[in-house]
């Protein structure tokens, strides 16, 4: 019988080491509160290793794409890169095969870590005279490497199979018709050596082209998957060539992933729904493998966002001289175009940049040529191109025409893409003068929800000193934050009917000064002519002509940039919110104290010196409600504001 004693400086030493055991197992802290147990990570070896999707089917500016893709996947650092197929456009004869192989082997070879190729068709297939038997897989071997094989990596094996052998007799190849898609016996036979020679390892990975399992493939892919299975260690299954994302599920174990493309056709148009540039990263553990899929140009560099850098993509978001266009587009009086519209594209950064502008319009009877333009700017360097614009004489009730542009930064590391922007295009209204002169006892419909006039703020804002502002109203509801006319927002001037209340207020010296007709609470379903006027020293409401509230007015207007809304008040971004349901008519502003006492309102006005800006709202062109003054301030309908009879 064996003894065993501890001394107690042996227990003791024992505790200790257990202590210390139990220490390393937690948080440390020096918190007398800081008892919480927190979970520490997996205390196991983990790895990753990337896979690409196809490279081509798609436009030549793919290879950009799996440039990007190479950028991003060197930050991210994992082991090793597989593809799955698909690395050249090939259909080609040996002379452009080979020009298209160096472009892709340079590309990848800016990995930092070993990357391994798959065989696709595009690799394979022949177009031309003097096809050799094989068609390009000589060229293939001799430049890539094996059509199939496998290796070993840490407590994995890699296995490369081939989708393209064609007919097992003939040799001829054609992944579309049946009887060619079956893996021959030679290479099956290899498979059952190599999984034999591989069942030691903690997992296998299989990498091939066709995704072989699917429907459409009538081959001896369940005979594969057999041998797949027998072993117990395959965990996945990797394949390409449809160019969408799509999980197969798992069966016997093995897991079965279908990637998207790195540079090849389609894979932009819906990325949730698996149409995306990008490639999976797979995080390994002894337990089992995680896939993530990575779309490409999403992964940054903290190290890239230094001050300066960020400071010079600053300049360029605001940078307003990036795009813009240089000449107007005439709208005659029947609303129809037929115009140029020149646009300036502008490179002021210190990269290379990326520009895709787009003529945007809706589908409201346009006609533009190109619609959209793509170009790539060096530093400095300016461009123009021009639009043919053309657009019928039929009612327009769409959106105002705008250029929406969208950047990417070509930074020495990576693509930069900076969000959507959108530039206003300048239309020249002059052969719509003439209409001003014929009343057409029209008046602007506002329906409460989304509807109103945005003036722009340059010709919004009158010289400081006096100024009147007036106009006629007719509410459907005036319960709640009702404005008539507003650039407000701690700012500028206002005219509200909140609650039915008629209030002027004008920002100066710091706050601002109401002249309120506290006791007047206007009716629904009538029009009234409210006129504020400002003279220098006091502010001034009118109503109907008569005067209802006066307070003194110290001090100097306070300017904002915001645009003057007909019908409701703008926020901080410029938006506006609380409209007003029910009409508007004759809107004017004017420099100067017209009224000093009460006066007999005038169902109609006409311009002058003072006048800054008139609104008839008797003709609707397209979006635009028609400014009669000198300022031809045409302003933009939005929502459902829209000309219309108006009611007594």
């Amino acid at each position: 019988m064996l003894r065993v004693v501890l001394t107690w400086s042996c227990l003791t030493a024992v505790c200790l080491l257990c202590q210390d055991v139990a220490d390393a197992q937690h948080v440390h802290t020096n918190r007398p509160r800081g008892k919480t147990l927190l979970p520490l990570p997996k205390a196991r070896d983990v790895w990753h290793f990337a896979v690409f999707g196809d490279r081509t089917g798609g436009r030549p500016e793919g290879i950009e794409v799996l440039r990007q893709a190479v950028a991003d996947t060197n930050l991210l650092d994992p082991d090793l890169v597989m593809t799955v197929g698909d690395l050249v456009q090939g259909y080609n004869t040996t002379e452009s095969w080979l020009e298209q192989t160096r472009e892709f082997k340079e590309s990848m070879d800016k990995l930092r870590m070993p990357w391994f190729p798959v065989a696709g068709n595009h690799d394979i297939y022949w177009r031309g005279a003097n096809r050799p038997e094989g068609e390009h897989e000589t060229n293939y071997e001799r430049h890539f490497g094996p059509l199939w094989y496998w290796f070993p990596h840490k407590d994995a094996a890699f296995v490369v199979l081939y989708t393209d052998e064609g007919d097992a007799n003939t040799g001829k190849k054609d992944f579309t018709r049946r009887g060619y898609d079956d893996m021959t016996a030679e290479q099956l036979a290899w498979l059952r050596k190599t999984l034999e020679e591989t069942k030691s390892y903690r997992h296998v990975f299989v990498f091939l082209h066709h995704p072989r399992w699917r429907k459409n493939y009538h081959g001896n892919w369940n005979e594969v998957h057999s041998e797949l299975e027998r072993p117990g260690n395959v965990k996945a299954v990797f394949a390409g060539h449809i160019h969408r994302a799509r999980y197969s599920g798992s069966k016997d174990g093995i897991e079965y992933f279908v990637l998207a493309t790195t540079g090849g056709a389609k894979s932009h148009e819906a990325p949730r729904a698996g149409w995306l540039h990008h490639f999976d990263v797979v995080t390994v553990r002894n337990d089992g493998i995680q896939v993530a899929a990575v779309p490409v140009g999403q992964v940054v560099d903290p190290r890239s966002l230094t001050d300066d850098a960020l400071a010079e993509i600053d300049r360029l978001m605001g940078d307003k001289s990036v795009v813009r266009s240089t000449s107007r587009l005439a709208i005659s009086a029947d609303g129809g175009v037929e115009s140029k519209l020149a646009v300036e594209l502008k490179n002021p950064s210190q990269h290379p940049i990326e520009l895709t502008v787009e003529f945007t319009a809706g589908m409201d009877g346009w006609m533009v040529q190109p619609d959209h333009m793509h170009a790539r700017l060096a530093p400095g360097q300016k461009r123009t191109f021009e639009m043919a614009c053309r657009r019928g004489g039929e009612p327009w009730s769409g959106p105002v025409p705008r250029l929406a542009y969208q950047v990417d930064v070509l930074t020495s590391t990576q693509r930069i893409s900076l969000p959507e922007r959108h530039r206003s295009i300048s239309f020249d209204l002059t052969s719509v003068a003439d209409s001003f002169w014929l009343p057409r006892n029209r008046a602007l419909r506002l329906d409460g929800e989304n509807s109103c006039v945005a003036v722009r703020s340059k010709v919004a804002s009158p010289p400081q000193g006096a100024f009147t502002l007036e106009g006629w109203v007719r509410g459907n509801d005036f319960r709640g934050r009702r404005p008539f006319l507003a650039k407000s927002e701690n700012s500028e001037y206002y005219i509200f009917v909140t609650d039915g209340v008629p209030t002027f207020g004008v920002h100066l010296g710091g706050k601002y000064i109401e002249a309120a007709a506290g006791k007047l609470i206007l009716q629904t379903k009538r029009w009234y002519h409210i006129a504020g006027v400002f003279d220098g020293s006091e502010v001034r409401l009118y109503v109907d002509g008569r005067a209802v509230a006066v307070a003194e007015a110290p001090g100097k207007r306070k300017l904002n940039k915001l645009p003057l809304f007909i019908g409701a008040d703008p926020n901080g971004n410029g938006n506006p919110v609380n409209h007003l349901n029910g009409w508007i008519d004759e809107v004017r502003l004017s420099t100067g104290a017209r009224y000093r006492a009460d006066f007999e309102p005038r169902s109609r006005s006409k311009p002058d010196a003072a006048t800054l800006l008139l609104f008839h709202f008797d003709h609707d062109l397209g979006p635009f409600a028609l400014d009669h003054s000198g300022s031809a301030a045409h302003s933009v309908r939005m929502g459902n504001a829209q000309s219309s009879t108006r009611p007594k």
